[in-house]
C-alpha cells in the first residue's frame, strides 16, 4: 500500500468485505445493535454462575453515583464489615463524603506543593504538563486513602450524608480546577517578580482558604465531633456521645493501617518481580508518612494472598481495568463474554505486560473480592466482586469475575501484611523504585 489511501485501495476493501456474507450479517447486528450487545456469548453466562466454595458476608452494595470515588467505597466496604461484626448490625455504611471533602482539601495543597516544586521547570515540560492536566479530579489509590482515614478518621454517612455535589462531582472538579491553575499562573506571576517559595507558601495560605469555602459550600462542613446513635439486630440500642472521627475509626474499625499493603501484579520488563515501586508526585497528603508503595509479584502470587485473606474472612480491595470485556448490566468480568475477535474477523492479540506498555489497560476502578470458587486442587475458578454501582447491576450489585480474566485485567490487591510470606515481607521492606508520573502503575481508579 502507498503512503496516501486512494480509491483502489477503497475498492480492494470493499470486494473482500463483500466476499463473506459472515460481514454484512455482522454489519446489520452492530448497526442495530451495537457493538457489545451483538459480540455477547450467551453460552458464557451459564459457565459463569453465581456459586462460590469460600464466601464473606458483605453489606448491601453502595452507589457512588456519578462520581469517581470507587477505591473509597471499596475501601469502606471492607472497613465496614470490621463496624458490622463488633455492632451486630445486618447493614452499615460509613460516609462517603467526608473522605471526599479532604481528600480534595489534601489533593489541592498537594497540587500547589507540585507547583512550587517544579517552580523554575517551563510550563511546557512534560513533568508540569502532566500535573497541569488534571489538577483536580475524584481517583485515587489506597496509599493516599489510608492518609486520609490517618489524618481525619471516619463518620458514620448520616453523620456528613450526601449532597448534590459529592453524588455527582462533576462541577466541583471543573472549578476546583479553574482555579488551581489560576493560583499556579499567580505562583509564577510572583516568581517572575523575583519571590521565593517560602513567598509563595504565604499567598497558598490564601488560596487554600478559598478552597475549604469552596468544599465547604459544595459539600458540608465536616464535623470535628459528634453523636451518634444505632439499634442492632437484637434491638439493642448504642450510642456515642462527643467522639471524634479519628476515635470513632480507632474504636469500631480497629485496623491499625500501617499493617496493611498493596501488592502489584505488573510483568512488564521495567518493573522486575520482588521489587518495591512508588509514583514521583502521586499523593494526596504532604506530611509523607504514607507515601503510594506497591510489592510487584506474579499474578498467581496475587490469586495465593488473596484465597488466604478470604479463608480467614477478610474481604479483599483490588484495583482493575474493570471496562474491559465486560457485562456492566449483567455483572460478568469474563474472558469470554464478548466475542468481538469473532464479530469483526479479528484478533486481540496484545499480552498483559503489552498492554501496560502500549497504554491500553491500566487500573481505572476498584471493588472488593467477597468469594471465591475453588476446583478441587484448591485452584480459582471464578470471584464473586462487590461493586459500587448500586443494587440495579449484576446480582443486586455483586458481579461474578472468571480467573482468566482476573489474570488479564486485575492489577492491585490489598491486604495484611500478615498474610505475606518472609520472603515477601522482606521484599516488600526494601526501598521503592521511582516511576514517573505518567506510569500506567500511577492510574488512578474511578
Amino acid at each position: 500500500m502507498n503512503k496516501k489511501i486512494d480509491l483502489k485501495d477503497l475498492k480492494k476493501f470493499e470486494s473482500k468485505f463483500d466476499k463473506n456474507e459472515k460481514n454484512r450479517i455482522a454489519m446489520n447486528a452492530v448497526t442495530a445493535n451495537g457493538i457489545v450487545a451483538s459480540a455477547k456469548n450467551f453460552e458464557a453466562y451459564r459457565k459463569d454462575r453465581f456459586g462460590f466454595s469460600v464466601e464473606v458476608e458483605a453489606g448491601k452494595v453502595c452507589n457512588q453515583k456519578q462520581s469517581g470515588r470507587c477505591w473509597m467505597f471499596a475501601a469502606y466496604n471492607v472497613m465496614r464489615l470490621e463496624i458490622m461484626k463488633k455492632l451486630n448490625l445486618e447493614n452499615f455504611e460509613l460516609s462517603q463524603n467526608y473522605p471526599l471533602f479532604f481528600d480534595k482539601l489534601e489533593k489541592a495543597n498537594h497540587f500547589l506543593e507540585c507547583m512550587i516544586e517544579t517552580i523554575d521547570e517551563p510550563l511546557n515540560s512534560r513533568v508540569v504538563s502532566f500535573l497541569m492536566s488534571s489538577p483536580m479530579g475524584d481517583g485515587g489509590q489506597w496509599d493516599m486513602f489510608r492518609s486520609i482515614v490517618k489524618k481525619y478518621g471516619v463518620v458514620p454517612k448520616n453523620i456528613m450524608p450526601e449532597t448534590s455535589a459529592s453524588s455527582t462531582t462533576r462541577e466541583l472538579d471543573d472549578f476546583l480546577t479553574k482555579k488551581l491553575r489560576e493560583f499556579t499562573c499567580a505562583f509564577r506571576k510572583e516568581r517572575a517578580a523575583g519571590k521565593t517559595a517560602k513567598d509563595l507558601r504565604k499567598l497558598k495560605e490564601e488560596m487554600m482558604e478559598t478552597i475549604y469555602r469552596m468544599l465547604c459550600i459544595s459539600l458540608g462542613k465536616p464535623p470535628v465531633t459528634f453523636d451518634w446513635e444505632v439499634r442492632d439486630k437484637d434491638k439493642k440500642f448504642v450510642s456515642e456521645r462527643n467522639i471524634t472521627p479519628v476515635e470513632f475509626f480507632d474504636k469500631y474499625v480497629g485496623w491499625d493501617l500501617d499493617e496493611y499493603v498493596t501488592v502489584i501484579n505488573a510483568p512488564t520488563a521495567d518493573k522486575p518481580y520482588g521489587k518495591t515501586y512508588t509514583v514521583r508526585y502521586l499523593g494526596n497528603v504532604e506530611e509523607g508518612d504514607y507515601p503510594v508503595k506497591y510489592l510487584n509479584l506474579p499474578m498467581d502470587d496475587l490469586r495465593d494472598l488473596t484465597i488466604r485473606q478470604l479463608k480467614d474472612g477478610k474481604a479483599v480491595w483490588f484495583g482493575s481495568d474493570v471496562g474491559q470485556f465486560s457485562d456492566r448490566k449483567g455483572g460478568y468480568l469474563t474472558s469470554d463474554i464478548l466475542e468481538v475477535d469473532k464479530l469483526f474477523g479479528t484478533t486481540f492479540g496484545m499480552d498483559k505486560a503489552e498492554r501496560l506498555d502500549y497504554y491500553e489497560s491500566l487500573m481505572t476502578h476498584a471493588m472488593v473480592i467477597t468469594g471465591v470458587d475453588l476446583d478441587e486442587s484448591g485452584r480459582p475458578l471464578r470471584w464473586k466482586v462487590e461493586n459500587s454501582w448500586g443494587k440495579d447491576v449484576g446480582e443486586d450489585g455483586f458481579y461474578v469475575m472468571d480467573d482468566k480474566w482476573f489474570g488479564e485485567y486485575a492489577y492491585q490487591i490489598l491486604l495484611n501484611k500478615k498474610y505475606l510470606s518472609k520472603k515477601q515481607k522482606k521484599m516488600f521492606e526494601a526501598e521503592p523504585v521511582v516511576l514517573e508520573p505518567w506510569d500506567p502503575m500511577g492510574s488512578l481508579a474511578r
